[in-house]
């Protein structure tokens, strides 16, 4: 009785130390258990990037609207809209799409203390112009709206 138990227990602790062996590293991993090792994943924090983003993200966000679509030259557009994320009082920057980049106007709101703001603007050319509301320092913007002058 003691030759079989202790020949299963040599027969256990290689078994073990095999396992062991194999599985310290992926193609062992995979051997030993026939399930691919799990691949790490990237994991985004909330956290602004230094270039602005096109989406939302946890920290802050910009949402903006036209009262008009299309416009004669010479004529105002309301800009509205909400933030989240962003303090009363910070200034927001009205930006328009110049060959491919992505120009300041010179038209500035500030942040209202329930979270909207208001920002009007003159074409003075006509064209399709695409603006988007962002903050002064970029961190945050929204997505285009286009505004058609004629």
């Amino acid at each position: 009785m003691s030759f079989s138990r202790s020949r299963r227990t040599r027969a256990l602790a290689a078994g073990v130390l095999s396992a062991a062996v194999l599985s310290t590293g992926t193609a062992g991993a995979v051997a030993a258990t026939g399930v691919p090792a799990p691949k790490p994943t990237v994991t985004r924090t909330g956290m602004p990037s230094m270039k602005p983003s096109r989406t939302a993200t946890a920290m802050g966000s910009i949402t903006v609207s036209a009262d008009r679509k299309a416009v004669k030259v010479g004529n105002t557009v309301v800009f509205t809209g909400r933030v989240k994320g962003i303090k009363a009082g910070s200034t927001l920057v009205l930006q328009h799409l110049h060959n491919g980049r992505w120009t300041t106007l010179r038209t500035t709101a500030a942040v209202n203390k329930n979270g909207t703001y208001t920002i009007k603007r003159t074409f003075t050319t006509k064209g399709a112009e695409q603006v988007r509301v962002a903050t002064k320092t970029g961190t945050f913007h929204s997505t285009p709206v286009t505004v058609k002058v004629s």
